[in-house]
């Protein structure tokens, strides 16, 4: 039965990844390399259950949208700004590959079957499943955080020192962003509650603890935007440039040093990021389920 429901899935997830990716490309949101990894990524996710590729599919769509909104000023702002936001394939693999092995892992501890949050029937399943909210929360919350806040009209203040940087710089936050960080996380853990009521069978009693995971989703988003500018303003570096009269990552002869180190760029930061944040909402599932 499980065998055949994974086959079902499969083949389900592959014709919806692939009308996504191709429709995805055609609207700018992805390059065609971009659009082909996160056909794989998708087909994966909905493959070993649907809950987790519906997570996929809510950070997808949504952080897609908010991308989109303000183009005009985030074009004057943006050092690397696209059209669309299009991503290519290391951009989709850095939101998407941390996940990408635990959805298979989890498929396989489990037969493809959907399980509740409840670490008295297992500590480590609870704090796989944990972990991929997490991850979620982390890439939502930081590309909400990053697509809303630089559109705020207060001054982005460095999180390290909490003066006042210039829109654009890694590691500046408002409370606009980190607000929106936090309805991300929201956003995910929504999504998990409400998917989970279809796929997952569990006693009434767990069914009603699996609503702590939506507040939880909520701190792991803000957490997972922190999180990615601490590293932004200590490991990747940022400098205004007086000739393109934008922050940049690169240094140059124009170029006039904000914050940070070139340890990291943003893929990277992005990765450890979510990372982190997906240990600690693992452990936070475990603690609290």
């Amino acid at each position: 039965m499980a065998v055949a429901s994974i086959a079902v899935r499969s083949a389900v997830g592959a014709a919806l990844s692939a009308v996504i990716a191709a429709r995805a490309v055609r609207r700018r949101s992805l390059d065609v390399s971009g659009g082909a990894a996160g056909f794989a990524v998708m087909a994966i996710h909905l493959a070993c259950g649907y809950r987790y590729g519906a997570l996929l599919l809510a950070f997808f769509f949504t952080s897609s949208k908010v991308t989109k909104i303000g183009e005009d000023r985030k074009r004057r702002v943006e050092e690397d700004f696209k059209e669309g936001g299009q991503r290519n394939w290391i951009q989709v693999l850095a939101n998407s590959a941390i996940a990408t092995v635990l959805v298979i892992l989890l498929a396989i501890m489990t037969g493809g079957q959907d399980q509740c949050l409840d670490s008295n029937d297992s500590k480590f399943i609870t704090g796989i499943i944990g972990s991929i909210i997490g991850h979620y929360c982390c890439c939502n919350g930081d590309t909400w955080s990053s697509e809303i806040g630089v559109l705020s009209d207060e001054q982005p203040r460095l999180i390290t020192t909490l003066k006042p940087v210039r829109k654009g710089t890694n590691g500046g936050v408002t409370l606009q962003g980190l607000l929106a960080a936090t309805a991300g996380g929201l956003t995910i853990g929504l999504t998990f509650v409400a998917v989970g009521l279809i796929t997952a069978e569990c006693s009434f009693e767990v069914a009603l603890r699996q609503l702590l995971a939506i507040p939880i989703s909520a701190a792991a988003g803000l957490l997972g935007s922190l999180i990615d500018s601490l590293l932004g303003a200590t490991l990747q570096f940022s400098g205004y440039c007086s000739v393109r009269k934008k922050v940049v990552s690169k240094r140059g002869p124009t170029v006039t040093k904000i914050s940070g180190m070139t340890i990291l760029d943003n893929d990277a930061v992005n990765a450890v990021a979510v990372l982190l944040t997906a240990v600690i909402t693992a452990y936070a599932c475990i603690f609290f389920f």
